[in-house]
């Protein structure tokens, strides 16, 4: 987790609360749902707070962003969209993840039009 919050910053992905140890801990967030594809890799995790990771479920980072703008949240688009490019890249470089190709493309399309 260290990694990640070190890479990405202390914030949660999807609403912006800070993340801290002791009053709103970070979970490991899965970008890309295992069950669309994605992999178990550092490139496809990112921290978020527990509230935002259990209502996301296996939504798509798409769809979910759009529904945490709707509720009034600030989500990182930025981070989002930078993470998906580096999962990307990732894959090209290893190979692999089949399933998860196409679904990032569809992602990163939508998300740089919001």
């Amino acid at each position: 987790m260290t990694v990640i919050l070190d890479r990405d910053g202390p914030y949660c992905v999807w609403c912006s609360a800070p993340l801290d140890h002791s009053r709103n801990q970070p979970t490991n967030e899965h970008l890309v749902p295992r069950i669309k594809g994605g992999p178990s890799w550092l490139e496809n995790e990112l921290a978020a707070c527990k509230r935002c990771n259990n209502e996301r479920g296996h939504q798509s980072p798409a769809g979910w962003l759009h529904d945490c703008m709707g509720m009034g949240r600030t989500p990182r688009t930025d981070v989002i969209i930078g993470a998906l490019e580096r999962l990307q890249q990732a894959i090209r470089e290893r190979g692999g993840q089949r399933r998860a190709r196409p679904y990032i493309d569809s992602q990163l399309r939508r998300l740089r039009r919001m």
